[in-house]
């Protein structure tokens, strides 16, 4: 580093700057092919009923996060719109295009995802309830103020983002430290490679390693998210200690949460969890002469000009006064998980799986045509686990929304509301609803009846699978809901 110029991080701008917006570019692409059926005017969560419900009263208002849509009137037309301009938006940041331009021209870009993301987050109720959303939002705020080719980027913003990287990957360490026991016993890993929402290609595989390895891996998390997350840090010491050991440090820090989120890439489906803490992790891994530090001068900012210094700097104190729930949440007996202390999910408190689940209920939802449902087939979904010879399939960073609250069924204590609408649509055979699904077994007719049954999962040891060609192993436990019918 030197001084307000971060000269030896232009390859991590770059990684974060195109990083970043190719996250954007999935989320508003996960957003243009579900949120209608989802949320749309005619989805299981109207979106328009949630508006008039807020309506003019302020109290309600605020409980939203700001949204465009509290200013002009929901359409699903203007949805689709909104999610066309962000993946134009995305696609040419992506490509490098405006970071060629001055440097608020990419800021502009940058902070124009931000609100329209954020639009569509504060109004997508339980559907975009995930920390991931939150955390894409605040690394596309970040990420506006980096600066241009023609120049290094802040020091101010490239400390800004390892901030974001220790709430991210501290704060997880902690909430799984003072969640539930199997994190502390070391067995947690036993269980999640076949209890996590929605597994991947590689996770039977991983489950079906000795116990030992998956202690190991335990121990392995905690470090790298319990002591690893400080050296990130390191490179400020170089005020004090000259020589490249400092950077040497933060960058090792670095690439050690980079291995263990590509582990978690390998053996799981997360949406753009992992991929996006990947993407802020390189902000610490610093190469110098590559990027634009050439282009650094011995002036007060070298290399950026005084306005720029000026919004950064301004950029870096808002954040910091922002941060002080988050801080001390950090170190909070009863820590937050995924949660916002202000409307613009700036310096936010982030972790995830505190508890990990013994055992994988799964709700399978079946159709019938028959008058007296004698016979059932059943609806496959895309991600998550049905059919117990099909090969769950790698999804990531894409995201399926309602795969994922499928996963969450099971655990609650009542069924929620849009999944009885879920279910009234089956019964309508409606398109845009059957398109979120693998397969319809009724080709479109529709059905009769259709019940949700429970059962209990788990994955076929080498033994079952040579025997029965199954990769799941299921336990049929009761009828949930249902039948139901139109009538």
């Amino acid at each position: 580093m030197d001084g307000f110029a971060a000269v030896d991080f232009g390859f991590a701008r770059e990684v974060l700057q195109r990083g970043i917006a190719a996250l954007y570019l999935v989320a508003f692409v996960s957003t243009l092919n579900q949120f209608r059926p989802l949320l749309g005017e005619h989805g299981l969560l109207p979106v328009p009923t949630l508006l008039d419900w807020v309506g003019d009263k302020p109290s309600r208002r605020r409980m939203l996060h700001p949204t465009l849509f509290l200013r002009i009137r929901y359409t699903d037309r203007r949805l689709v719109a909104l999610s066309w301009c962000g993946i134009a938006v995305s696609a040419l940041l992506v490509l490098g295009i405006p970071q060629l331009a001055p440097p608020w021209v990419p800021m502009i870009a940058f902070l124009a995802l931000w609100i329209g993301y954020m639009s569509i987050v504060s109004i997508g109720q339980t559907f975009y309830s995930f920390g991931w959303e939150m955390l894409l939002l605040e690394a596309g705020f970040l990420a506006a103020f980096l600066g241009s080719y023609d120049q290094p980027p802040p020091t101010v913003v490239i400390v800004l983002f390892w901030w974001l990287l220790f709430r991210v990957e501290f704060g997880a360490g902690m909430i799984k430290i003072r969640g539930g026991r199997e994190w502390r016993d070391l067995t947690a890993l036993m269980y999640h490679h076949e209890t996590q929402p929605m597994p991947g290609p590689l996770s039977r595989q991983a489950h079906l390693l000795p116990t030992w390895f998956h202690r190991a891996e335990v121990v392995g998390n905690h470090l790298a998210q319990l002591v690893v997350p400080f050296f990130v840090f390191a490179p400020l010491l170089s005020i004090w200690v000259p020589g490249p050991v400092p950077q040497i440090i933060g960058t090792t820090a670095a690439l050690i949460m980079i291995a263990t989120q590509l582990w978690l890439v390998a053996t799981g489906n997360f949406a753009w969890l992992n991929w996006v803490t990947i993407v802020i992790a390189f902000s610490a891994v610093a190469l110098p002469g590559v990027g634009s530090a050439e282009e650094a001068t011995s002036a007060a900012w070298p290399g950026i000009p005084l306005y720029w210094f000026v919004i950064t700097a301004a950029v870096g104190v808002l954040v910091a006064v922002l941060s002080w729930p988050a801080l001390r949440n950090l170190f909070a007996r009863r820590q937050l998980m995924n949660a916002s202390f202000n409307r613009w999910q700036i310096a936010n408190a982030y972790g995830a799986f505190g508890t990990v689940t013994k055992e994988r209920i799964e709700l399978v939802v079946e159709g019938s045509l028959d008058d007296d449902a004698l016979l059932w087939r059943e609806y496959e979904f895309k991600g998550k686990p049905g059919d117990v010879r099909r090969m769950p399939r790698q999804f990531a960073p894409y995201h399926l929304r309602l795969d994922w609250l499928m996963w969450f069924l099971p655990l609650g204590r009542s069924l929620d509301d849009w999944f009885t609408v879920f279910l009234l649509r089956l019964l309508e055979a409606d398109a845009p609803t059957l398109a979120l699904l693998r397969s319809d077994p009724f080709d479109g007719e529709r059905p009769r009846w259709v019940r949700a049954v429970s059962y209990r999962y788990r994955f076929a040891t080498r033994a079952e699978r040579r025997a029965h060609g199954v990769r799941w192993m299921r336990t049929r436990q009761r009828v949930v809901l249902g039948p139901l019918g139109l009538r």
